[in-house]
């Protein structure tokens, strides 16, 4: 079982930066491919990005790439996501999952944190 605590969020302007952060609690973290979804009011939950467990591999949404980076550090089971050059599209709800191996679905993920506002005034 993994417990996740999301932390990070808030309001800033377009062409800002935030650092979010996801917590873990549990055995065996660098076990579990980590992710960032995001969620906006009315839409679904939207694959941001993916880190291997031993963090050698990433992925991204192509809407993010290049802006966002995901990263991880085992020792304080911890994985990261910072954003750079932030819009008003990236305003969501943004979730950190465990999963036992990559996928950009939603529904291959078994464990979820409660999620962060990220706000982006224009």
């Amino acid at each position: 079982q993994v417990q996740l605590v999301e932390s990070g969020g808030g309001l800033v302007q377009a062409g800002g930066s935030l650092r979010l952060s996801c917590a873990a609690s549990g055995r065996s973290f660098s076990t579990y491919h980590m992710a960032w979804f995001r969620q906006a009011p009315g839409k679904e939950r939207q694959f941001v990005a993916g880190i291997s467990g031993l963090g050698r591999s990433t992925y991204y949404a192509g809407s993010v790439k290049g802006r966002f980076t995901i990263s991880r550090d085992n020792a304080k089971n911890t994985v990261y996501l910072q954003m750079n050059s932030l819009t008003p599209e990236d305003t969501a709800v943004y979730f950190c999952a465990a999963a036992g191996g990559f996928s950009s679905s939603a529904s291959d993920y078994d464990y979820w944190g409660q999620g962060t506002q990220v706000t982006v005034s224009s």
